[in-house]
């Protein structure tokens, strides 16, 4: 016998960086371009998977995912992403992620809330 995955959502008052174990859905704003195309959506989500320091961003609506980001405490129980500044972030806690993050010539943005 193989082994079975069982994901669960945590409550929408759990903060991912109280967990080594986290699963949530964030509504809102959603955006993604990539090569002049925009994808753009207002209600949008996102799935937030954490394991261990590692988050995973699963968008809707056809965006592309985000994957092994890792956080730092920036002092207001809100998390920003290792390596990110005023101009690409993640940030994130219990109720809000807010998203504006560039790599490899794709931004994605996010303004969502659970």
């Amino acid at each position: 016998m193989l082994s079975i995955v069982v994901f669960t959502s945590c409550s929408d008052d759990d903060d991912p960086a109280d967990n080594d174990l986290f699963v949530g859905t964030y509504n809102g704003s959603v955006s993604f371009l990539k090569d002049g195309e925009t994808i753009s959506v207002d209600d949008g989500s996102v799935t937030v998977a954490k394991v261990g320091n590692k988050y995973n961003f699963a968008f809707s609506d056809g965006i592309e995912n985000i994957t092994g980001i890792e956080f730092k405490e920036d002092g207001d129980n809100m998390y920003i992403n290792i390596g990110g500044d005023e101009t690409s972030y993640i940030r994130i806690n219990a109720s809000t992620l807010k998203m504006l993050y560039i790599k490899d010539g794709k931004t994605w943005t996010a303004n969502c809330t659970r």
